[in-house]
């Protein structure tokens, strides 16, 4: 840690654009090399979000899209080619570099600059989404200095926890927001909040007879009877499904399986759209594996086993309670084993995050941050930033490949071997990485180098 406190007197130059000894054209030659790049990307996620709305799209439409991709493409355009301006500029500022602004103090003015740029309505997306990896990558961070130490199956213990959260905040009615849309394909319409206990609040149903049914107590072999002969034949009268109890698990595990299994053929089919062309692919290898059902098996598993425990509970204690989503959301989320993905449980950490302190703001229990998203969005890049070029063995090798994309191939040329002195081994780890990723440069000199 002390060799981070270090000072390094190297140029601009020699670390980030030997090809030119102007500043000015090296922030040129990335903001002109990034553009391509960054209209190819957003032109696809556009495109997507059109076809999700399952219509032909409209003049209006179709107009709305095309400047959300100029405007998009112009902020990630605008995170990159600032990034090399406020290197350059601190670095003449301040006539040598720190471990801090090497990276993580450049890339944060820069991603702050460019957030100002993207519209406001897709920035808690964008900020949601680098906060997720930049989490992992800390967590890598912390590991290869020794102060943490990864535990088997630590995602699932983290989604179990956050979707339990989620869950328990749906149960009670919670804001509305995407999360719950998506809770709902998986734990049906029903179980949404607020909860009602009595089976005369649904619409179109008679009142039930009313007659008092003690809690169950398992203190003999006739409540295990009863409760197994109620989930079998019928239903709570708090249970807001149609089918039997039973039913409604099996049912509503198979769902959510048969799409599951259909989506990661579909994915598997798309990149493999190339040999499939050419006849070359390997139905067997590819499609007709176990690999193939295993986010099927999570999504229906999930599905039937929240299911079958709110239900259990409901029949056990004789009501329905919001706080029954907690147990059954964490006997679910076992399910996340059959597809452990740090990205989805990270993801769903960071929306609980999110929702909670909403509604801590919303109470007044916790201050209101002005331009919070701002901030955590700069951070965050900034972490992923000076990850990629001073510890790139801690960061994603697929965000690595994308600011390999957005420098315009640069990222593998920059000149690391000065920055050892902070003990990262940063030339070695980029090398390494280069290596794995089969990133070989093809010539000396990037696009719109204006070499000197």
């Amino acid at each position: 840690m002390t060799g981070q406190s270090k000072l390094v007197t190297v140029t601009c130059q020699q670390f980030q654009h030997p090809w030119t000894d102007k500043c000015v054209n090296a922030t040129a030659g990335i903001l002109l090399s990034s553009t391509p790049y960054c209209l190819r990307v957003y032109t696809v996620v556009y495109a997507l979000s059109l076809l999700m709305r399952h219509r032909i799209p409209t003049l209006e439409d179709l107009r709305r899209a095309i400047l959300g991709i100029v405007q998009s493409s112009a902020f990630l355009v605008t995170n990159a080619y600032t990034f090399i301006l406020y290197n350059c500029l601190l670095r003449n500022m301040l006539g040598r570099y720190h471990c801090s602004t090497v990276a993580f103090v450049p890339c944060f003015l820069a991603s702050f600059t460019a957030i100002l740029v993207e519209r406001p309505a897709r920035r808690p997306l964008l900020t949601l989404y680098v906060a997720n990896v930049a989490t992992e990558t800390l967590w890598n961070m912390a590991e290869s200095r020794g102060l943490v130490r990864s535990m088997p199956h630590g995602q699932t213990l983290i989604f179990g926890l956050s979707m339990s959260v989620l869950l328990y905040l749906h149960r009670l009615g919670a804001p509305d927001d995407s999360i719950f849309k998506i809770l709902r394909i998986f734990v049906g319409k029903e179980e949404a909040g607020p909860v009602q206990n009595i089976a005369s609040t649904i619409p179109g149903e008679q009142p039930a007879p009313s007659r008092h049914r003690p809690t169950v107590s398992f203190s003999t072999v006739s409540d295990f009877v009863r409760v197994y002969s109620n989930l079998i034949r019928a239903k709570h009268s708090s249970c807001r499904h149609k089918q039997s109890c039973i039913g409604n698990a099996i049912l509503g595990g198979l769902r959510p399986f048969v799409g599951g299994v259909a989506l990661q053929v579909a994915l598997k089919m798309l990149i493999n759209l190339k040999k499939i062309a050419n006849g070359k692919i390997s139905w067997r290898k590819q499609l007709f594996n176990r690999s193939t059902l295993q986010l099927g098996i999570f999504m229906g598993s999930f599905s039937a086993l929240y299911k079958s425990v709110s239900c259990l509970l409901r029949h056990s204690y004789n009501r329905d309670d919001a706080r029954f989503a907690i147990p059954a959301g964490l006997v679910a989320s076992l399910a996340f084993t059959q597809y452990p993905d740090n990205s989805v449980a990270l993801y769903v950490m960071w929306k609980a995050l999110q929702i909670l302190y909403g509604i801590g703001q919303d109470k007044g229990i916790l201050p209101r941050i002005p331009n919070a998203m701002l901030f955590l969005y700069s951070f965050f890049t900034a972490v992923l930033f000076h990850a990629g070029i001073l510890e790139p063995n801690t960061l994603r090798p697929s965000y690595y490949s994308f600011l390999q994309a957005i420098s315009g191939e640069r990222l593998s040329k920059f000149n690391l071997s000065p920055f050892d002195v902070f003990g990262l081994n940063s030339q070695q780890q980029a090398l390494d990485t280069l290596r794995k990723l089969n990133i070989v440069d093809k010539s000396t000199l990037p696009a719109f180098s204006f070499a000197s």
